[in-house]
């Protein structure tokens, strides 16, 4: 049970600073030293397209709400249940 939890944990962990990391990183100036070495004219022109910064964004932003729907989960579960 505890490594259950364990593993939750380091998930929700991962989903969090991936999720920050793709939303962040695509509108950073980082990014663009970084496509810019792209030799493909065609990809590189792709990868500073502000769709796809936002599609990689909206990706972090799936991660996002999967460790929080994840927390939640983990949470729910240390709550005690209300007597009905």
């Amino acid at each position: 049970m505890r490594l259950d939890i364990l593993f939750r944990l380091l998930f929700i962990l991962y989903c969090v600073e991936a999720g920050l990391f793709l939303v962040m990183a695509p509108w950073s100036p980082v990014w663009d030293r970084n496509v810019l070495q792209i030799p493909l004219t065609a990809l590189r022109t792709l990868a500073l397209h502000p769709a796809a910064r936002g599609a990689v964004s909206g990706f972090g932003l799936v991660h996002l709400v999967w460790g929080a729907h994840d927390l939640d989960a983990l949470l729910a579960l240390r709550r005690p249940r209300a007597q009905t």
